[in-house]
């Protein structure tokens, strides 16, 4: 046999080995891993010297689309639709150190207001923007700012209408105070605490034609009366910014809170608002009519517990007013206006702002026991009243 035949034999006999022991190689190969693989868990893993008990507890859930339910849905809707029409009511003062003749500028919210007319008139508290000397400006939400030109103040109603000089500027819509339900929604927007602008805080109308001696904001008193009443959390810098029922519409002006309370706050009514600002459109400045007396509210409780007719209580009459030309005196109770009763619902003041100014009223009055009825002419509030 050649040496060359000899090599080949050889090369076939490996090839041969080969084929024959690689599927037992590869067999035992797998067998030896299974088995490793069940020591290692066995000794090392959860049932192991190094057992672990397995978490009862699942994990979060990963959500991916978040489904927005149609209560969220409404407000949503209703602060998209409302909030560029909100500002917020910023002051700037300077401070001035008597020592090194430093002086410095700050700009700081104080409140907050909202648009009624696309040239540029905004509503908002008139204890927000009293100060003579005071230099005002508004910023919108998105923050574009304007100086305020002119402010007018109506301090009986606490409310002002500020103009600035702008065009297509975004507005609200008005609702209807007088159709307000107790327990249906409210929200509001306005620059909370003075520094955080277009905060939105929702609740319900708690109650209806409150009389409260009030904090506005940032510790004024006032008494207010036949204001809106709800649990819609305000704070320092939410006066003068507006209340809104579901539908985005102005139902009130949010003014105070009270001291002491949580969740108590109060908003003057739209319906009080806008003959205000019909007035004003109309002719300019701010004409309310006036019958010039101070009074308390007699209500059915009171009425019933101290044995006196429900009304008005005249506590005061101002000299050379409407009332003393009409010979009220201190002490009177005024219980109709042109047939219209007084109650703790409709009061006086309510009765006399739906009027105009020149309008003669008839006043049915319990002096002393007896009814007597009298006149007057209503006149234009003065401006310091």
């Amino acid at each position: 046999m050649t040496k060359g035949k000899k090599r080949l034999i050889v090369f076939l006999s490996i090839i041969a080995f080969i084929l024959i022991s690689f599927p037992v190689f590869k067999y035992n190969w797998n067998l030896l891993k299974e088995k490793s693989s069940e020591f290692f868990d066995s000794t090392f893993g959860d049932s192991g010297l190094f057992k672990q008990e397995k978490s009862k507890y699942q994990g979060p859930v990963e959500i991916v689309n978040q489904k927005i339910v149609q209560e969220e849905s409404e407000i949503i809707d209703v602060v998209d639709k409302v909030s560029p029409a909100v500002v917020s009511v910023v002051v700037k003062t300077v401070s001035f150190d008597i020592f090194s003749g430093f002086s410095d500028v700050y700009e700081s919210g104080i409140g907050t207001g909202f648009i009624v007319d696309p040239n540029g008139l905004i509503i908002t508290n008139s204890h927000v923007v009293n100060d003579p000397s005071g230099e005002y400006s508004v910023v919108l939400k998105d923050g574009t700012t304007y100086s305020v030109d002119k402010i007018h103040l109506d301090n009986y109603s606490d409310i002002a209408i500020l103009e600035i000089t702008a065009r297509n500027l975004p507005t609200v819509e008005f609702g209807d105070s007088d159709n307000l339900k107790v327990g249906q929604r409210a929200i509001a927007i306005g620059n909370a605490l003075g520094r955080f602008d277009n905060t939105v805080t929702v609740g319900v109308i708690s109650g209806m034609a409150r009389e409260v001696q009030a904090s506005s904001g940032f510790g004024q008193q006032k008494v207010y009366e036949n204001v809106i009443q709800t649990d819609a959390a305000l704070n320092p810098g939410n006066s003068g910014g507006p209340l809104l029922n579901s539908s985005g519409q102005v139902i009130g002006v949010n003014v105070a809170t009270t001291l002491g309370a949580e969740n108590i706050g109060f908003a003057i009514p739209a319906n009080v608002v806008k003959p205000i600002l019909a007035s004003f459109v109309e002719k300019g400045k701010i004409v309310r009519p006036y019958l010039g007396v101070s009074y308390v509210m007699i209500t059915e409780d009171i009425a019933e517990s101290r044995n006196m007719p429900e009304g008005a209580y005249v506590s005061a009459v101002v000299q050379g007013s409407p009332a003393e030309k009409a010979g009220l005196k201190r002490g009177d109770i005024i219980l109709q206006i042109n047939d219209e009763e007084i109650t703790g619902t409709n009061t006086l003041s309510k009765i006399i702002n739906a009027l105009e100014v020149g309008d003669k009223i008839t006043l049915k009055i319990d002096r002393d026991g007896k009814e007597i009825t009298v006149t007057a002419v209503l006149g234009e509030m003065p401006d310091n009243y």
